[in-house]
């Protein structure tokens, strides 16, 4: 059991490691900057399933760190949610295999709301679909699943949650995000404590 716990982790780590690494992560956060920092839009994430989870986390984690963003169900979306998009927003889709026909669906009720709004892929397939109709294309470097039957979104939601890490980093080092910032969004729970303990030069470096 234990070979095959570190097979595991050895596969995922890989899988990391393997993301291509390219202008398209440089170009996506001046994009995110633009749109949400220099013109006032948000970002939109969005996705089905576990890619869907996936941009709940990059969406909620963007706007804990700076960058104001909220996740959009692409099926609430037909029943009234796409009136949450504003001119000046970005797209975040996030989709594996580049397929996902509410995701498809989602882009062509944008384009009648608002035209021409920048779409940031993440997915396993650049020539998909999804990835043609995309500003930016984000490749996940489409790693196997170490789900046994090959199937589960496993390694695929691992790269796109660090892909999502990466961004989130990024725009705080682009923005100046301080301590201080982080602890005007966290008012309660350890980490509202412990930010507030950074900004007043308290905090136990043992906890």
């Amino acid at each position: 059991m234990e070979d095959i716990i570190r097979n595991i982790l050895k596969q995922e780590a890989e899988a990391i490691r393997n993301i291509p690494v390219n202008h398209q992560f440089t170009k996506a956060v001046e994009l995110i900057h633009e749109r949400v920092h220099q013109l006032g839009g948000k970002v939109i994430a969005s996705g089905m399933g576990k890619a869907g989870q996936i941009g709940i986390n990059i969406a909620t984690t963007l706007s804990s760190t700076g960058t104001p963003a909220v996740f959009l169900h692409p099926s609430e979306a037909q029943h009234g949610d796409l009136g949450v998009i504003q001119p000046h927003d970005v797209l975040l889709l996030i989709s594996n295999s580049g397929k996902t026909r509410e995701i498809l669906e989602l882009i062509d009720l944008v384009e009648k709301l608002y035209q021409g709004l920048p779409l940031i892929v993440i997915t396993g397939n650049p020539d998909s679909l999804l990835a043609k109709r995309a500003t930016i294309i984000i490749y996940t470097g489409h790693p196997d699943e170490v789900c046994p039957l090959g199937l589960t979104p496993t390694t695929s939601t691992t790269v796109m949650t660090v892909i999502g890490d990466t961004l989130v980093v990024l725009l705080m080092k682009k923005i100046n995000f301080t301590a201080q910032d982080y602890a005007k969004r966290h008012h309660g729970g350890y980490l509202g404590e412990k930010s507030r303990q950074k900004v007043n030069g308290t905090i136990n470096k043992e906890q």
